[in-house]
Formats: C-alpha cells, sequence, structure tokens
C-alpha cells in the first residue's frame, strides 16, 4: 500500500519532490496557499548547477527540457567600481554547462507539469503522532491525515514548527528590488552595461547587482547593511544626510528611489541609471537559520529547502531545495524499507550537505556587503573559472 505523502508549497522544493514521485507512479497531494500559479511574481532568474539543481532535474526526467530553455550566455559575470570602471569581465560559454541560467517562473512551469496542485490551500499547523499520522489543519478550517507531511513551505514554514523551535533572524543585510523591461530597446546604454549575464557594483557596506532575465527584462538589487527597521528614519539608520530624517514610505517608489539615489551618492551615473530607470520596489530584508540547524526526527514529518536550511542568496538555495525534494522523492519511491527510517537518513543526509553550504553563503554574504570592496572582488576571483 503506497504512503499518503503530503507536500506542503508549490516551490521549487516541493514541486522537484512530486515530480520525482509522479514519474515513478506514486501518489502525491500538493498544497500551496497562492490561489493561482500567477498570483505573485514568480522571481528573477536562477543558475542552476550541473551537480545540484541540474541533478535534480535528471531525476525528474526534465534535463532535456530545462537545457532547452535556459540561457548559458546568462553565466556572463560583469565587475565595475563605484566609479563605473570595470574590473573583471567573465564572458559567457555558450557550450559550459555549469550553471546556466532560467527564470524562476519558467523553472515552476516545467516543474509543474501535469502535477495536479490544490491551490488555495493553506496550512495553520501540522500535528504529528496522532493516531491516523501527521495532522495537517488547514486554514479554511479542514484538516486531513498523512504517512508524511513534507515541510516546502519556505522561510516562514507553517510546518516548521512542528520539528523545530527555530525562526529565521536577520541578517542584518538588507535588498530592495526593482525591475527595468524592455531593455535592449528602450534602454540600449543599460543593456551595454550589463552585458549578457550579471553586472555587479560593490562599495563599503553596500553593492548594486543586476541580472538579465529572459525577454529583454533585468533586475535590479540594491545591497546595503542597515538595521531591520532602517525605513523609519533613513538619514540616521543609513549614515545619510538626505533631508528624510522621519519615516519613508516602502510603497512609496519615487520616495523610496531618493533615498537609495542618496544612500549611493558618487557613484557612476551610468550605475546609478540602474536605480533611476527603475519601476516598483520591493523591500526584501534578508533572513537566515542557523547555519547548523537541525532538528530530532520526527515520524511523518520532515522538512526541504528554505524550510530546512534558509541561508543567504548566493545562488545555492535553489539548487539546494530542488536536490532535497528529488533525493527524497527517489528514497520513498525506491521502497519497500520503513518509511520513517527512510525519512531520517535523508534528514541526515541533507543536513550535512546544507551545513557546508550555509557556512559558504554566510561567509559569502560578509565578504560581498563588506567596509572592504575589494573582499568581493576576492571572493568572486575565488569562485569564477580562470
Amino acid at each position: 500500500m503506497r504512503q499518503r505523502i503530503a507536500v506542503i508549497g508549490a516551490g521549487l522544493a516541493g514541486l522537484t519532490l512530486a515530480r520525482v514521485l509522479h514519474r515513478h507512479d506514486h501518489p502525491v497531494t500538493v498544497f500551496e496557499r497562492d490561489p493561482a500559479p500567477d498570483a505573485r511574481p514568480p522571481g528573477g532568474t536562477l543558475d542552476l548547477h550541473d551537480g545540484l539543481g541540474q541533478l535534480a532535474l535528471g531525476k525528474a526526467g526534465l534535463l532535456a527540457e530545462f537545457q532547452a530553455l535556459s540561457r548559458p550566455e546568462g553565466q556572463a559575470m560583469r565587475i565595475l567600481d563605484v566609479h563605473g570602471t570595470v574590473l573583471r569581465d567573465w564572458p559567457p560559454h555558450p557550450d559550459d554547462p555549469a550553471h546556466p541560467e532560467i527564470d524562476r517562473g519558467q523553472l515552476r512551469d516545467l516543474l509543474l507539469g501535469p502535477l495536479d496542485v490544490q491551490w488555495g490551500r493553506g496550512v495553520t499547523e501540522v500535528v504529528p503522532g496522532t493516531r491516523d499520522g501527521a495532522l495537517v489543519r488547514f486554514a479554511d478550517g479542514r484538516q486531513e491525515p498523512f504517512d508524511l507531511v513534507v515541510g516546502a513551505d519556505g522561510a516562514w514554514s507553517r510546518v516548521r514548527p512542528a520539528v523545530s523551535s527555530t525562526t529565521p533572524q536577520y541578517t542584518g543585510v538588507t535588498y530592495v528590488e526593482t525591475s527595468i523591461d524592455d531593455v535592449d530597446t528602450r534602454h540600449p546604454d543599460l543593456a551595454r552595461l550589463i552585458g549578457d549575464g550579471s553586472l555587479a557594483v560593490y562599495g563599503a557596506n553596500r553593492a548594486l547587482v543586476a541580472q538579465r532575465n529572459s525577454g529583454g527584462h533585468v533586475k535590479v538589487y540594491a545591497q546595503f547593511r542597515a538595521p531591520l527597521d532602517w525605513h523609519t528614519n533613513p538619514d540616521r539608520h543609513l549614515g545619510l544626510n538626505a533631508g528624510m530624517n522621519t519615516s519613508l514610505d516602502l510603497a512609496d517608489a519615487e520616495a523610496v528611489r531618493s533615498s537609495l539615489l542618496a544612500l549611493f551618492d558618487g557613484w557612476a551615473p551610468s550605475v546609478l541609471d540602474l536605480l533611476r530607470r527603475g519601476t516598483t520596489f520591493a523591500h526584501r530584508p534578508l533572513y537566515v537559520l542557523p547555519v547548523s540547524h537541525t532538528w530530532a526526527h520526527v515520524p511523518g514529518v520532515t522538512l526541504v529547502g528554505d524550510a530546512a536550511h534558509l541561508m543567504p542568496p548566493l545562488g545555492v538555495g535553489a539548487n539546494l531545495a530542488m536536490l532535497d525534494g528529488a533525493e527524497l522523492a527517489e528514497s520513498i519511491a525506491a521502497g519497500p524499507s520503513d518509511l520513517d527510517e527512510t525519512v531520517r537518513a535523508f534528514e541526515e543526509q541533507m543536513s550535512a550537505r546544507a551545513g557546508n553550504w550555509a557556512k559558504f553563503t554566510t561567509a559569502g554574504l560578509e565578504r560581498l556587503v563588506s567596509p572592504d570592496p575589494a573582499e568581493a572582488l576576492a571572493l568572486f576571483d575565488e569562485v569564477q573559472p580562470s
């Protein structure tokens, strides 16, 4: 008899898990709080590593489809100083399969495929150890038992409290995201500046990063060290002198733009155009779970992806989330071993791998948003191919 498995969250981890189980003809139910796949913007571009995210897609039988959608040229990377001088320029390698880019929305749709996701089914709580299994309680008042509930519901997981009391903590680094559409036609100067992949400019405790997505769309991230409530008094919290000693309305795009331009004052005009030509602005403070986050195994409940090991966004999190999902699904589908022992073994393997990457990304964030911009350059020199 096949086990009753619920996946909470239709992000990359949950969809990969469900898609691999589907490939092995194992029933699975995915619950997602969003009312539809396109209820929210899907996010930016992702680089899928050949030994992580691409490995997961191979387990799902989707590698060829990914290769048709991905952008190897998106691996290009250019670094400038604050005056606009090019410090490093790694060209794209179209035949290099190491980590091509793909829009997150395209990847989500690829994984969704034939899966039957129950949209608009938010979870409020998971109660392990009931007579019928782990009980999932939904926001609509319904509840349902399962043999295994997998929390793939991200940073603020509603499943995590069933196994761990740990909550995400603010890193001290905030991102403010904006977008530029149709960059090649409307802003050819910026298109040339960014190139085929990503552009990064590092200053003291702040950075501007631009990443190409498909269709001429560019995501821009202003990154800086600040207290979580920096917007309540930008002048004081960010060390500005811009006459903004009152609270900043984060919903006011022009006010946010003015504050960011003051924060990056003195940088090259061509670089500041990344902010001047952006549209709406989204406030994204970075949270993480502890590097060594683990939990005592709880029968009937486990976590994958950001729910298990939220770490700084340095190109690894989505890859690990997908591999988590694929490996857990393969272990379950292999059967007929005891489900509880299968999950326990998976958790041990996942935790060891995630811990290593969490150390790397935590140290990397410290160097990328650092008082010394040379630290960021040195980090890229270490990880980029020569």
